[in-house]
């Protein structure tokens, strides 16, 4: 039978095998199952890092059994004061281990007969779920596959199979690595040579293997060095194919038309007069580039990255009143109602009588800044419709709530994406959309980003830091603080009322809401939940802070209520808010001076970083308390030491990528991401990636649709048509 990439695996596997395929993995076709690529290979004689398991993780784990014992037990009943009962049941306990001693229990109930094969000696892959019994890590009822040994000449099989590189593919309960191995080389058996989409002389510049041997060396690898030839060769068709997508993305949009902004005019001449303070030099220098490219004739799409208190605000608005002020409009996206809130608060504190345009006595140059989030009334809805439509608003600001049909703007030009991340490309040009001509962009991220990432996630746009921090901002200083200590409690919590007593305003943060919350406890076996903000400001409230005034914020309140809150909070009504990831970002309460991260080794890296920049953003110095239950030399507390030990973003984004999968980095779960970057590491392949970028530049100057190659071209619109997916981080 021949087939190809595209066949349905119905028919070329049995039915039992193509559907836990479909249903558990989502692989429907011949080239699905064979870029299912593995994540590890075993090897006899190499360790198996039993030590690394996690407790509710399906693995696949190889190892050889030490011994197998049998025992008889009677079940206890059910219910409170019940009694044993019942008829005695078998257990089979088999204790397996890797290289390095450590073992790992396998339990198999009324399956006797199994220690007939479960013999010590044997070695075998092992699959299924993590669980803890009596502080014993176990898996029941795995499935497994014991490796052959020739009994004849036992020291002879044992070096053959040394040499072996076994595939251990990522699996699912129903459907274990060996089973995806057995389908995969029925398939390979049985699909010609595919043509090669990558350029051919490129190909041989570098030295690169065929894609049908790569795709058969990455499944059935003859040594680790055709393996290892086999994963550059299809890392460098993921990052070319990537990188193609984004420089013909960002050569179209080059060619587009915009309407052209000249530099100043008199609302920015007004706002520049009254500004109580110098720019930065970072600030002019980028704030020069965006005005450059606003008064050209071609869109501008710019990334603009600026650590915690850099003046990324400041910076967009001047790009802003720019644009209003030769009669264009200008849009501000924000992820969330607090914070698109906190942008509209502080615009209008930072125009001042600017932002009253339209009304009795204001300066003829001012414009309305207008707020849209989807908590609006009918009324207020109606009334920010009508200034937008009829460019009364020359700044609007919003949420999600901008991109609904009904949002109509009289000349938008301009559109301002702030917290990138947290936004699809098609959300993106959704808002672009509704703009007459393609308008300027400019989207902005707090969080410092690897220049990796950004060659990747952000390969679209051109690229501005701002890395130095404004006059005023002072430093901030950052411990951790062991939970479990009460002497430290009692300091860090004496600490806060320190801070509160001298005028100043603190923060408690909390990993969840709590109440009705529906979610688990996020952590493992018997780890306690992690704390919420309902339990521990009432905690507070009757404890430690007591007589102070705390408030309450987190993502359930309604808009209104989240709004009183800040207010009262921006206006020192509150001493300390206790709160959620709400405030991680755009929150700006020069007063608040101290925070209290709880259970800190549940947040990453780059949250923590820009949690802690909600404080010192005034005269006083900022203080940042990391309480943790993370025991030293754990990769909790190192991360939590790393994050105390630097306040530099950018330093602490690079170490963040150290330590996450590449899935949390694009979004594994899309389906772009899915589809087709799955061997390439934007930590390790950074020389890869580079390259590819170049490449894929010439590539794509020669000839923009790749109609020379074909074969490339295919692949580069398929990931264009998914683009949406594959770049949306959040």
């Amino acid at each position: 039978m021949t087939i190809g990439l595209d066949t349905r695996l119905r028919e070329v596997l049995g039915k039992k095998t193509w559907e836990a395929l479909k249903d558990g993995l989502g692989l429907e076709t011949v080239g699905d199952l064979i870029g299912h690529y593995p994540f590890r290979y075993a090897q006899r004689g190499e360790r198996t890092d039993l030590g690394a398991l996690e407790i509710g993780e399906d693995v696949t784990v190889a190892a050889q059994v030490r011994a197998a014992v049998q025992k008889s037990f009677v079940p206890k009943g059910r219910g409170r004061g019940a009694r044993p009962g019942g008829k005695p049941r078998d257990l089979l306990e088999v204790i397996v281990a890797d290289e390095a001693g450590r073992t790992l229990t396998l339990t198999f109930f009324n399956q006797a007969w199994r220690a007939k094969e479960l013999v010590a000696g044997r070695w075998g892959l092992f699959a299924g779920k993590v669980a803890q019994f009596r502080g014993r890590l176990q898996l029941n009822s795995p499935q497994y596959q014991l490796l052959a040994e020739d009994a004849a000449d036992p020291g002879s099989a044992i070096q053959e199979f040394a040499g072996t590189l076994i595939p251990v593919y990522p699996a699912t309960a129903e459907l274990p690595s060996w089973n995806i191995a057995k389908a995969i080389h029925t398939v390979l058996d049985l699909v010609p040579t595919p043509p090669d989409p990558f350029p051919r002389a490129l190909r041989e510049d570098l030295k690169l293997l065929g894609y049908g041997t790569a795709l058969r060396q990455i499944h059935r690898p003859e040594s680790h060095e055709a393996l290892g030839a086999a994963k550059k060769r299809l890392k460098w068709q993921e990052a070319l194919v990537m990188q193609a997508v984004l420089v013909r993305r960002k050569a179209e949009a080059a060619g587009d038309a915009a309407t052209a902004y000249a530099r100043g005019g008199a609302l920015l001449d007004a706002f520049d007069a009254r500004l109580p303070f110098a720019l930065t030099e970072g600030q002019r220098q980028v704030g020069d580039e965006i005005a450059a490219e606003l008064a050209g004739e071609h869109p501008m799409h710019r990334l603009l990255q600026g650590d915690v208190g850099s003046g990324k605000t400041l910076v967009a608005l001047r790009a802003m009143l720019q644009v209003v002020a030769h009669g264009g409009q200008a849009a501000l996206l924000a992820p969330t109602e607090v914070l698109a809130a906190q942008h509209h608060r502080s615009i209008v504190d930072m125009l001042g009588d600017l932002a009253q345009g339209g009304e009795l006595g204001a300066p003829p140059e001012a414009t309305r800044v207008a707020l849209l989030t989807g908590s609006a009334t009918a009324a207020q809805r109606r009334t920010v419709l009508d200034e937008v439509k009829t460019n009364a608003a020359g700044i609007v600001i919003g949420t999600h709530a901008l991109l609904y049909d009904g949002v109509d703007f009289a000349d938008l030009g301009f559109v301002v994406v702030d917290e990138q991340h947290r936004f699809g490309v098609e959300q993106r040009d959704a808002l672009r959309a509704k703009a007459k001509r393609t308008p300027h962009t400019l989207v902005m991220t707090a969080t410092p980003i690897p220049r990796t990432v950004a060659m990747t996630v952000y390969g679209d746009l051109e690229t501005s830091r701002l890395t130095e921090l404004p006059a005023g901002r002072t430093p901030i200083a950052t411990h951790v603080v062991p939970y479990t200590d009460q002497r430290w409690m009692t300091r860090t919590w004496n600490r806060v009322r320190e801070e509160v007593a001298a005028g100043r305003q603190a923060y408690v943060v909390c990993p969840r809401v709590g109440g009705e919350d529906a979610e688990d406890n996020g952590g493992n076996g018997d780890k306690r939940p992690p704390l919420a903000v309902v339990d521990v400001i009432e905690y507070l409230r009757g404890g430690p802070l007591q007589g102070l005034s705390l408030g309450l914020l987190h993502g359930r309140l309604d808009a209104d209520e989240k709004d009183r809150v800040m207010r009262a909070y921006a206006a020192g009504e509150i001493d300390v808010l206790v709160a959620t990831t709400v405030i991680e970002v755009g929150v700006n309460v020069p007063n608040a001076t101290a925070m209290v991260v709880l259970d800190a080794e549940r947040f990453g890296i780059s949250q923590l970083h820009q949690l802690r920049g909600r404080v010192g953003r005034g005269a006083h110095p900022g203080l940042c308390l990391l309480v943790s239950e993370a025991a030293e030399g754990t990769s909790s507390r190192e991360r939590l030491d790393a994050v105390a030990s630097t306040t530099d973003g950018f330093a602490l984004a690079e170490l963040d990528l150290e330590q996450r999968r590449e899935g949390d980095v694009l979004g594994a779960a899309q389906s772009g991401m899915k589809s087709h970057v799955k061997l390439l590491s934007l930590l390790k392949d950074a020389d890869i990636i580079e390259a590819a970028r170049a490449e894929a530049t010439a590539l794509i100057a020669a000839d923009p649709q790749l109609k020379g190659e074909p074969g490339l071209a295919e692949l580069v619109d398929d990931l264009a048509a998914d683009r949406g997916e594959f770049l949306e981080k959040g």
